[in-house]
């Protein structure tokens, strides 16, 4: 079989367990909350996550075309393991739209986007059309044969099932994004390249994905020396090792500690139960003329410290990596390639799609605008960049600019709605549009806790003595109908800070007795980045209350222990 490589190190900031962030780059801050959300296809992805795509994309491209110079008739194959079905379609959207920077690797037809939606999707069509096929080696001269919705799901399977196999519809095909839809027997030979864009919370799952790629390309033994020559898989965000299972037979283990069962309590759900909007994004309509205050704008640092442009790969070798084997994936070329001008371009592109479905007037002016806005951004004191080396040396900024294209976007962009946006419009979940109290699973846990008396959930668990505090005075005001403290209840508010998208949750959620619902936030000061939070709630609030539905929310933040009961008693006066 294939020896897994796997990456050990990057020239970036390394994750807090001492890693290249590329190890389970899902895992990281930068990318597990944005990809953990029903996000659109035409958002961009986290810059990490494309930067790791353009890292193994170069690799890919190398052996591609080392395959072609001693004549393979298949392409080497990169494989994806997304988390959920909207990665999975925004990663599709990324390689159509050119946005992964390997040209040969965004070849529409030979890239392959399967899982559960696709396949449903794909079995609901009425029909679908092929190119003309041949029957008994004469071509159909009816034109194209339409194929039922049953033959549809079929062909997209036998597709899947023949990746890499000669004279099969899956033969051309180098790119496949999958959502759990590669089962073990799947047993393709050319894999080369894995991406992990996923959780991956036992070896044994980890195992199981890299699977996918052990199988070799040739059982043929080198004449010299009587051995199968070496074939690597290049491994991305999958935290694989082959450390033997040890057991300890020592000392036996403490008794487990103490745990308290937090969960609804039906007797009071009546009374105390809180229900709110499930809502996955907002959405606004523009002003025709986008206006974009640079003066407003929190500066975007980019440190090239930060990103990685050159990693280092070692197979596993008996339970470790073996470091006299590295070999590296460098991007030095990239900033070649992309002029200044082209990343503007690129990053208005990007803009333009978030923009577009909701704008009132004609393409051409919403992308000249865009295009005149993200100029000014890059080229103003608001884009800073460390350190002065990066600044100076014009082939070093631009690598760094296109490795941070989606902070970029994301920065510009959240401008860009601040200062255009006409109106909000808060978009719910289909399948479950409101949320509640009740449907919170019993949890257990040994952080410090209190019994509550007017929340549904039997008991309030504490992250700090300043939390507790607030609850006991929440609990006894005569303000208060009902509360909840914010936890294992899924309310997130998702935010923007410095061109990455990310969600945090609210810490309590309060119904007052004149009918408003309070989501109060504790801080301890008004950084910038929670600044930026309580923006997004504000603008969350603000949606809500537009669409009307769900009566009168308000939010406040409590800096002090000693302001709780002037919060409640404000809103409801």
């Amino acid at each position: 079989m294939k020896t897994p490589r796997v990456v050990i190190r990057d020239d970036g900031k390394f994750s807090k367990n001492y890693k290249s962030r590329f190890y389970h780059l899902y895992m990281d801050r930068e990318v597990k909350d944005d990809l953990n959300r029903p996000a659109e296809p035409q958002e961009p992805l986290p810059d990490l996550v494309l930067n790791g795509y353009y890292l193994l994309g170069k690799d890919w491209l190398e052996t591609k075309r080392s395959w072609e110079s001693v004549g393979a008739r298949t392409p080497p194959v990169v494989i994806t393991v997304a988390n959920r079905t909207e990665t999975a379609a925004r990663i599709k959207n990324a390689f159509d739209k050119g946005k992964v920077l390997i040209e040969e690797l965004c070849n529409p037809d030979g890239t392959l986007h399967i899982d559960s939606k696709v396949l449903s999707e794909a079995e609901s069509k009425d029909e679908a059309t092929l190119a003309e096929e041949s029957v008994n080696g004469e071509e159909e001269s009816e034109g194209p044969r339409k194929l039922t919705k049953k033959e549809q799901g079929e062909l997209l399977r036998l597709t899947v099932d023949t990746v890499g196999r000669l004279g099969a519809p899956g033969e051309q095909i180098q790119n496949v994004i999958s959502v759990g839809m590669l089962s073990e027997g799947w047993d393709a030979k050319t894999v080369t390249h894995i991406m992990g864009l996923r959780a991956f919370s036992s070896q044994l799952l980890c195992e199981q994905v890299v699977g996918r790629g052990l199988r070799r390309t040739s059982y043929e033994l080198n004449p010299e020396t009587k051995l199968f020559d070496a074939e690597y898989v290049n491994i991305f965000g999958v935290p694989f090792t082959f450390l033997p299972h040890e057991r300890d037979t020592g000392t036996p283990p403490p008794p487990p500690s103490f745990k308290t069962a937090v969960m609804p309590l039906k007797e009071r759900e009546k009374e105390f139960s809180i229900q709110w909007p499930n809502v996955v994004r907002v959405d606004r309509s523009f002003k025709t003329r986008l206006t974009f205050d640079e003066s407003k704008m929190q500066p975007l640092r980019l440190n090239a410290a930060d990103t990685a442009q050159l990693v280092e790969l070692a197979p596993i070798v008996d339970g470790k990596p073996d470091i006299s084997k590295i070999s590296e994936i460098d991007l030095q070329r990239l900033g070649e390639r992309f002029r200044l001008q082209k990343i503007i371009f690129e990053a208005a592109g990007s803009i333009f799609e978030l923009i577009q479905p909701s704008w009132p007037g004609s393409k051409e002016l919403l992308l000249s605008q865009v295009i005149a806005n993200v100029d000014r951004f890059i080229r103003s004191p608001a884009l800073e960049i460390e350190p002065p080396l990066f600044y100076q040396d014009d082939l070093k900024r631009r690598i760094l600019l296109t490795l941070n294209m989606n902070k970029i976007v994301q920065h510009v962009f959240d401008r860009l709605k601040s200062d255009s946006t006409e109106a909000l419009v808060p978009i719910f979940d289909t399948v479950k549009p409101i949320r509640s109290t009740s449907e919170m699973l019993t949890w257990y846990t040994g952080k410090p806790c209190e019994p509550t008396k007017k929340s549904h959930i039997n008991f309030c668990v504490f992250d700090s003595t300043w939390e507790a505090t607030e609850a006991f005075h929440i609990d006894r005001n005569r303000s208060v109908e009902a509360w909840v403290k914010n936890d294992h209840l899924g309310f997130e508010i998702v935010y923007v800070f410095r061109g990455v998208v990310r969600k945090y949750r609210p810490d309590f959620m309060i119904r007052l007795t004149n009918g408003v619902q309070l989501v109060l936030e504790v801080k301890g000061q008004d950084a910038p980045e929670a600044k930026a939070k309580h923006n997004a709630l504000a603008e969350w609030v603000n949606a809500v209350n537009r669409h009307g539905g769900f009566g009168k929310w308000a939010w406040d933040v409590s800096f002090d222990i000693s302001d709780v009961d002037d919060k409640l008693a404000k809103h409801a006066a």
